[in-house]
């Protein structure tokens, strides 16, 4: 049975903190070959190589993120029994990161991530990007999970994997209207001014459809590219807002605002996204399991 060298391990630690040869070498107080001769001989006992270079970067390998999760277990174990010793225990956690579109409704994050909000053995990392930022950093393994309304394109050198979570519908959304008269799509919007999402938004793109066969060019108050930002203004302006209800669910449930009419055949869709990897995180395994399959959705709203 192999043992691990926990000092080689502790050299791949450091350099995959400084993510430089260079700086790590200088913090171990070392020579840069010396240091990258040790790096070697771990990738050697471990069988993977844990380094790529692009560019001037050294970027982890998927063995190399694995590694460095248990690296940091190891070493905060023994902060943990220092700790301990003095009279400070602490918990071990498991880490997960979720990479998070922009424009995604917080509430529909809330609710995907709800089963482990709080838990004392887990650790999120929440980050916010664009769709090709987030996706990026689930190539490099950075994050383990990327929570989108909109798939991600596959292929050979990106193998990813889209759950379908949720289907939601799109809604005109305001402030309760002083006259009774129902709202009538799509002809009120010759003279109710609008609050939209982003040209980069997938149902913006289906609603502009909508009105261009219809022939109406809407009053657009403003185009936002931030959900929780939109929500805000639905509330503080006056007019309709196209938004899926779950984003204003409580200004719903509250009748702050009143959901004025659905748009036929104009659907939301709500995705997590994974990479196909040797070592997987647990945990996004934990939480699809509460979706029946990948193309069931769970409801939120």
């Amino acid at each position: 049975m192999k043992s691990l060298n926990f000092n080689h391990l502790r050299y791949f630690w450091a350099v995959a903190h400084e993510g430089s040869l260079t700086r790590a070498a200088e913090r171990l107080n070392l020579s840069q070959s010396a240091l990258s001769v040790q790096i070697q001989k771990l990738e050697h006992q471990m069988g993977h190589p844990l380094f790529e270079r692009v560019g001037k970067r050294l970027v982890l390998t998927e063995a190399g993120q694995i590694s460095l999760d248990y690296a940091d277990t190891v070493f905060k174990a023994g902060d943990e029994l220092m700790s301990t010793l003095d009279g400070r225990p602490q918990a071990s956690r498991q880490v997960l990161r979720v990479g998070a579109l922009t424009t995604l409704s917080r509430n529909f994050q809330l609710e995907f991530l709800r089963p482990l909000v709080g838990r004392a053995d887990v650790e999120l990392i929440l980050r916010s990007g664009t769709t090709r930022d987030l996706l990026a950093q689930l190539e490099t393994h950075a994050i383990d999970v990327v929570l989108s309304n909109s798939a991600a394109q596959r292929d050979a050198r990106a193998p990813f994997r889209n759950h379908l979570l949720n289907q939601q519908p799109v809604s005109l959304v305001g402030r309760p209207r002083s006259h009774k008269t129902p709202f009538r799509f799509p002809d009120d919007l010759r003279t109710e001014p609008i609050l939209l999402p982003s040209l980069d938004s997938d149902i913006r793109v289906g609603f502009d459809r909508l009105l261009d066969l219809a022939g109406i060019r809407p009053i657009i108050l403003a185009e936002v590219d931030d959900m929780a930002m939109l929500r805000l203004l639905a509330r503080e302006r006056e007019g309709v807002t196209l938004v899926p209800p779950i984003v204003v669910r409580d200004e719903l449930e509250s009748g702050v605002l009143v959901e004025h009419c659905r748009i036929p055949q104009l659907t939301e869709s709500f995705y997590a996204i994974l990479q196909n990897r040797r070592f997987p995180n647990q945990l996004p395994g934990d939480l699809l399991a509460r979706y029946a399959r990948p193309a069931t959705s769970l409801s939120i709203g």
